[in-house]
């Protein structure tokens, strides 16, 4: 029987078109998702269109520890496929978790980190991870005491690039410490979806020139439903090619020294 693909933030643009996809295909999901009742009519909506869909509904907060590992604790041992990690938010104020981390961090990098390794015991050799990465990233710069940051560093188009240069670093590392599994990034470009708002006065501006201009949702979707079905680990997926993560990223000290970071902050056992 085919192990189960979990999907996080399932019910957003793109999270709902890899699961309408992947479960037409046949592949058992699991919407991971915050909204249970938005999740829920997505189900609804999949199994209107594939009857034989294979789903299955589980609640995921990103932004609290203790929820991810409630979360963990529901798939308990079952053995999965592999995890497509699309969760994510751009935050227009700087705000604390629950666990006292800048949010934008805790819920695209801290968080899936934390989900990321403690499901890793569940997946199947050849099993395929998929974490969302951006175009921030090539940009972005990070440095170790990201989580002593405050108010005065805190930026929502910057944070948002640390919080995903951070994750392909964690991608790099998890790659290196589970070669068994299928490890890549995804960016989609710009997609037209609530996380590009930036909740300023030119909003509406943008709305009208630029939205139309921008990837939809099933283009954006592309790069990660392509990184699933990969055989391949370490590559970027952007569009419709791939490529090697560039040595920069991949000879970086900061993918060894932010894995053992975030094993400290997440009281998790160094490796």
């Amino acid at each position: 029987m085919m192990e189960a693909i979990i999907i996080t933030g399932a019910t957003g643009s793109m999270g709902a078109v890899a699961a309408r996809k992947l479960s037409a295909q046949g592949i058992p999901v699991i919407l991971a998702c915050r909204d249970l009742v938005r999740g829920k009519a997505l189900m609804d909506e999949i199994l209107g269109q594939t009857p034989s869909a294979r789903l299955e509904l589980l609640e995921l907060d990103l932004s609290s520890q203790a929820r991810v590992r409630a979360f963990v604790a529901q798939i308990g041992d079952r053995r999965l496929g592999g995890i497509f990690n699309n969760a994510g938010t751009m935050n227009r104020h700087y705000t604390q978790s629950e666990d006292g981390f800048e949010l934008t961090m805790a819920v695209n990098y801290l968080n899936v980190a934390l989900l990321t390794r403690l499901l890793a015991p569940n997946f199947v050799p050849g099993a395929h991870v998929v974490n969302m990465v951006s175009m921030t990233t090539k940009t972005a710069t990070l440095d170790m005491d990201w989580n002593s940051y405050g108010k005065e560093r805190f930026g929502q188009i910057s944070t948002y690039g640390k919080s995903k240069l951070a994750m392909l670093y964690f991608s790099i590392a998890f790659a290196r410490r589970y070669p068994e599994f299928h490890v890549n990034v995804s960016d989609p470009g710009i997609v037209d979806s609530k996380i590009i708002r930036l909740d300023r006065w030119f909003d509406p501006l943008t709305d009208m020139f630029f939205r139309p201009l921008i990837n939809t949702p099933e283009k954006g979707a592309i790069p990660a439903l392509r990184a699933l079905e990969s055989d391949s680990s370490l590559n970027y997926f952007v569009g419709k090619r791939s490529y090697r993560i560039p040595d920069r990223f991949l000879n970086s000290p900061m993918v060894d020294s932010l894995w053992d970071q975030a094993s400290f902050l997440l009281s998790l056992n160094q490796e």
